[in-house]
């Protein structure tokens, strides 16, 4: 027979042991705090890295950026045509056919040289909020973490 309303114990281990819920609300307290420091150069976090990623290979397809970034093809693909829409990136060609490929535009590449220096201040403050053996800690379970079989 099963259960069929959720008590109150159900209810506390859940608020106090669920992984996906302490990580999504850790997840959002920090892309706030980079979203407010971004705010400026009119990009959030996830725009930011976007940029990162289509500079760091330039050769990209959209479908190997979103198995890299672990994110779904469509989503990526909602959040690229944004940045094209701000004049951040223009799709090309890609070496495979039918692929497309994210470009920074001369107005992306300045936004991320700007964003940069903006990016390693909020991650000092981040870091230091945790402190650097416990920052390292944390980096390698979410690691870990992003690494989880589905």
């Amino acid at each position: 027979m099963t259960q069929k309303t959720a008590t109150r114990k159900d209810l506390i281990d859940i608020g106090s042991n669920c992984a996906a819920l302490r990580t999504r609300m850790a997840a959002r307290g920090v892309t706030r705090a980079y979203d407010n420091a971004l705010r400026p150069l009119g990009i959030k976090i996830t725009q930011f890295t976007l940029l990162v990623s289509a500079k760091y290979d330039g050769s990209r397809s959209i479908g190997d950026m979103a198995d890299f970034l672990a994110m779904e093809r469509s989503t990526l693909t909602r959040n690229l045509k944004l940045l094209a829409e701000m004049g951040l990136i223009e799709m090309k060609k890609g070496k495979e056919p039918r692929t497309k490929v994210p470009v920074l535009t001369d107005r992306g590449e300045d936004i991320l040289a700007s964003a940069i220096p903006i990016w390693r201040d909020a991650q000092a403050r981040v870091t230091a909020h945790l402190g650097k053996a416990r920052w390292q800690e944390a980096r390698s379970l979410l690691t870990d973490l992003s690494a989880l079989p589905a």
